[in-house]
């Protein structure tokens, strides 16, 4: 049980980090962020959350299926993000759910971090040979198999 609580503790630390690591990029590298993107950064949010609060109320698999529902969650946008790169001629671009991303109150409370801006299909800038939508599908990935392994062992110490 401490290390699925533990796991769980690590596995908030990296969401977190990841959502800073974001902020980064668009504060000091001027990388706006798209649609896809704030959805993606909701995600790991819910994930960071969902963690935290189960390994500190000691709600292990609570905490890990709401996170795991996230992460799933995440890696069902990432693919899109991944598809919209992947043929340019599909965009999501300036369309309704840019308008309706901007309007949710966490939106318009904390701009700096929700606020969508950016262009999709424009997330091509690299990092160690990939791009920050491959980046993000690779840590959605690494999350989901970290949360699966947190469940997979608190059912076995059971």
């Amino acid at each position: 049980m401490p290390r699925s609580r533990s796991a769980l503790l690590l596995i908030s630390l990296v969401s977190f980090a990841l959502v800073a690591a974001a902020l980064y990029l668009q504060h000091a590298h001027d990388m706006l962020p798209c649609p896809l993107c704030v959805i993606q950064r909701y995600a790991f949010l819910g994930i960071g959350i969902a963690a935290l609060v189960g390994a500190l109320s000691n709600k292990i698999r609570g905490g890990a299926i709401v996170a795991l529902l996230a992460a799933l969650g995440g890696l069902v946008t990432v693919g899109k993000h991944l598809y919209v790169l992947a043929n340019p001629g599909f965009s999501c671009g300036i369309d309704p759910m840019e308008t309706v991303l901007n309007k949710i109150p966490t939106a318009t409370m904390l701009p700096w971090l929700f606020k969508a801006e950016g262009l999709c299909e424009n997330a091509t800038d690299g990092l160690f040979g990939l791009s920050i939508p491959q980046w993000s599908a690779v840590w959605f990935v690494l999350l989901t198999l970290g949360l699966a392994w947190v469940l997979f062992t608190w059912r076995r110490a059971r």
